[in-house]
């Protein structure tokens, strides 16, 4: 006997997400057998050529793996799983939270064509590494990531990590981003930063440095709220494909990524 990858209600919110099994082009096998499998390598970190046989040819799986991730299929799901628990009231803009954690790249994620720049590779005190930049939402689940190299300032990347992952509302309102307030640690204390958040009427709970003076409007208890970014940094690293890094292409370990922030979401 063996787990199941995903569960029958996990299913059930998702097949009706997914590409229609034909199409212009040959017929799709069964979609959930090849995503088990795709889950399989996910959590374990394993080649694609050691997944059981249980799931289907190794070759369908990581083809449609690849195929999905390239033409941004996870991302839509994502998305529309976001839509829907808005909709529900179950998306909290009242604070978002963000953090960035450095990722060990494998030897294997070397040598791709275009540089290690270009693929979000480079190299910080934890050596050949990846760094996430990450944005939660106030429950503590995945709203929008980027990737830079292990050595990147998180400062560098707040940004465009507040412009991105849009949430397309009902009605004919414009899809909405930008929560009421933000909470980082000391890594984001800076005074563009700070300028950029309140150009965009963004509350600010980031602890000042040392060197910046007195932080007289610091709420503490507020603070403590940042602990669900970290734990969910926890949650990512607990599948062996996002803890370390064996992907050569940034975007398909941003798949990966993206295929867990769907299991969270769903």
């Amino acid at each position: 006997m063996w787990r199941n990858e995903i569960s029958n209600e996990q299913w059930e919110r998702l097949e009706p997400l997914l590409p229609p099994l034909v199409g212009l082009g040959r017929p799709y096998l069964e979609h959930r057998p090849i995503i088990s499998g795709i889950l399989w390598v996910l959590r374990t970190g394993a080649p694609w050529r050691d997944v059981p046989e249980r799931f289907g040819k190794w070759t369908t799986i990581s083809s449609r793996f690849r195929r999905w991730t390239a033409k941004g299929i996870w991302q839509q799901v994502w998305a529309e799983l976001q839509r829907q628990a808005d909709q529900k009231g179950q998306l909290d803009w009242s604070m978002h939270f963000v953090d960035g954690t450095v990722v060990r790249a494998h030897q294997c994620a070397a040598g791709a064509r275009g540089g290690q720049q270009d693929e979000a590779l480079g190299r910080s005190r934890g050596g050949f590494s990846t760094k996430i930049h990450l944005r939660a939402e106030g429950h503590g689940k995945p709203m929008a990531f980027l990737l830079s190299g292990g050595e990147r300032h998180e400062c560098k990347y707040l940004q465009p990590l507040l412009e991105t992952g849009a949430v397309v509302r009902a009605g004919r309102g414009r899809p909405r981003i930008r929560p009421d307030r933000l909470v980082g640690d000391k890594g984001y204390s800076d005074s563009t930063v700070r300028k950029y958040l309140h150009s965009r009427g963004i509350g600010v709970t980031i602890p000042r440095r040392k060197d910046q003076g007195d932080d007289i409007c610091f709420d503490a208890a507020v603070y403590k709220e940042r602990n669900k970014v970290e734990r969910l940094v926890n949650r990512l690293k607990s599948f062996r494909r996002i803890a370390t890094r064996y992907d050569k292409r940034a975007v398909n370990y941003q798949g990966w990524l993206t295929v867990v922030a769907i299991l969270l979401w769903l």
